[in-house]
């Protein structure tokens, strides 16, 4: 008989705006594979600023998911867009603690799961976890993927103080804790006593090969004799203005362009889904490189995903607020075996990321000057034939279903310490 677990998670189909869906959508696919049936707890659709139904395709039939209410306090309990800070501690959606703890509790009472598992970055699912822990006591593993706390995040001093709180709590509590970078758990090896640190455990991201099965391409017509070839390149993803400046990198293709080195015949870049497109497509507007490149709206996930395998290059931007993370679209552009130009701070993971990979187009996010050559070098290498991918080995260890297999044995640990910490009964 398999054992059972009941993820609770805040991003889930349908919501879109966040590639945190993938993440427990891969972990509930994948688990029953190594002896975990999953079952989820998940917010009511409402609580989702951005929807796509088309993402509810990919939950399996035969998933228990369960949706409590949850409101947004700024569009369900505000007045045009103001609220009470109060009701939005942890954060906006903290009425889902009052209606998913039941929840909860009556999946426990119903299925008996033998695990709890949360994920962050919503902070009231760490809430939920930790809830239903001190009434079950069952073993719980808190997923924070990156760091509750950062050095500019969260900006508002009492929520900052309400994350410190709820982290201190989880960490203390949680059988296992998981971050997504090497760099998220050395940073709470450094602010949490040694004798935690045995909790901490690495489960990165990754991509999922049914979905990339399921996003075929389409076929390019070939390039006629003596035509210019257009080399195209994608970021596939939410941009800011700090942190994922595209700036820099704007102003360097217009540099490029000014010194005859690029043009609109032989380039073009797309900004997919970069989040506030109005403000891209006039930041685009002002560098002057319209021509080249194109901001874009959001599409359904398998969408981005064939534009992913139809460009001949990829993008990231992941400034210095980032440095101990890695973006999850980054185990896609392996999985798509495409080069992939890395705009970043040198000193973060994800430029060591790429770097230990063999991707050695890597510059400085902040540097037009920096870019530039890079840029040239990189799209001269796509047209050549001669850029570097991603390995076999970095594609097959970086599919979500050796993730799933990860967090399966964590299951099974932290299953295995709880029955043996019962009296008289043994784990074997």
């Amino acid at each position: 008989m398999k054992n059972r677990a009941l993820l609770i998670a805040f991003h889930f189909p349908p919501q879109s705006e966040s590639s945190g869906i993938q993440r427990t959508l891969s972990f509930a696919k994948h688990l029953d594979s190594f002896g975990w049936t999953p079952m989820v707890v998940s917010a009511a659709p409402m609580a989702y600023e951005r929807k796509n139904s088309s993402q509810l395709a990919s939950v399996p039939a035969e998933l228990v998911v369960r949706r409590p209410l949850a409101l947004d306090a700024k569009r369900h309990l505000g007045l045009r867009g103001r609220y009470p800070q109060l009701i939005a501690l942890p954060d906006r959606w903290s009425s889902w603690w009052l209606f998913a703890v039941p929840a909860a509790l009556a999946m426990v009472r119903k299925h008996k799961p033998e695990v709890i598992w949360s994920t962050f970055p919503i902070a009231t699912a760490h809430l939920i976890g930790m809830t239903v822990q001190r009434l079950t006591g069952l073993p719980w593993v808190a997923d924070f993927r990156d760091p509750m706390l950062q050095v500019d995040f969260p900006s508002n001093p009492l929520q900052r103080k309400v994350f410190a709180w709820i982290e201190r709590q989880a960490i203390q509590r949680c059988t296992r804790a998981t971050f997504t970078t090497q760099g998220a758990l050395a940073s709470y090896k450094a602010r949490f006593p040694a004798e935690l640190h045995h909790k901490f455990e690495v489960i990165e991201n990754g991509y999922d090969e049914q979905s990339f099965a399921q996003a075929p391409t389409e076929t390019t017509p070939p390039v006629a004799a003596g035509q210019p070839r257009r080399i195209t390149l994608v970021h596939s993803g939410v941009l800011y203005t700090e942190g994922r400046d595209p700036t820099a990198f704007l102003k360097a293709i217009a540099l490029l362009r000014q010194q005859g080195r690029v043009d609109a015949a032989g380039l073009h870049v797309i900004l997919r889904a970069p989040s506030e497109i109005p403000y891209f497509k006039e930041l685009v507007q002002t560098c002057g490189v319209a021509d080249i490149v194109s901001v874009e709206p959001p599409v359904p996930y398998r969408e981005a995903l064939r534009e992913m395998l139809e460009a001949d290059g990829l993008l990231v931007f992941q400034g210095t607020p980032f440095n101990r993370q890695v973006p999850a679209k980054i185990y896609e552009y392996f999985r798509a075996r495409k080069p992939v130009l890395g705009l970043l701070d040198p000193a973060g993971e994800t430029a060591g990321m790429l770097l230990a990979a063999g991707f050695e187009d890597v510059a400085s996010m902040t540097s037009t000057d920096a870019i530039a050559p890079v840029l040239e070098r990189f799209v001269k290498a796509i047209a050549d034939g001669t850029a570097h991918v991603a390995s076999e080995e970095l594609v097959a260890a970086s599919s979500r279903t050796h993730r799933a297999r990860q967090l399966a044995q964590l299951f099974d640990q932290s299953r295995g310490q709880a029955l043996a910490s019962q009296p008289g009964v043994s784990s074997h």
